[in-house]
């Protein structure tokens, strides 16, 4: 289960999310909240959510990975991942009780030494949203 240096998955993807925060922060973001879970089984999360300087909420999934092998991080977010961080925006912004604009993006990190790479609005949720 440990990694390189001894480091367990946990610790690899809290380096991956705190690499991301220092990233978007550097780009003006503010953060809102950190590993926003709903509640039960079988819903989700959201790694990041963070707010534009003119007041846009962003959901932002963390992804990292060594290398491009089985097509890299990016290939990682999958449709199923994707609803999953939908549901759990969705059940964030109920609490809210008033809706933003919003947007959902993806940090990258992949490689040795990690690179970074944003994307911005990487995906968007259902019309239903």
């Amino acid at each position: 289960m440990g990694g390189a240096a001894g480091q367990t998955t946990k610790d690899r993807g809290d380096a991956a999310e705190d690499a991301a925060l220092a990233h978007l922060r550097r780009h003006g973001l503010s953060l809102v909240q950190r590993n926003f879970r709903t509640p039960g089984r079988g819903g989700g999360e959201v790694d990041l959510i963070m707010r534009e300087p003119d007041g846009t909420l962003v959901f932002v999934e963390v992804r990292q990975r060594a290398s491009q092998r089985q097509g890299g991080a990016g290939a990682s977010v999958t449709g199923v991942k994707q609803r999953r961080i939908v549901f759990a925006a969705r059940h964030f912004l109920l609490r809210l009780g008033s809706e933003p604009a919003c947007r959902f993006d993806v940090v990258l990190i992949e490689g040795t030494p990690p690179r970074i790479e944003w994307l911005r609005a990487a995906f968007d949720a259902p019309a239903a949203f």
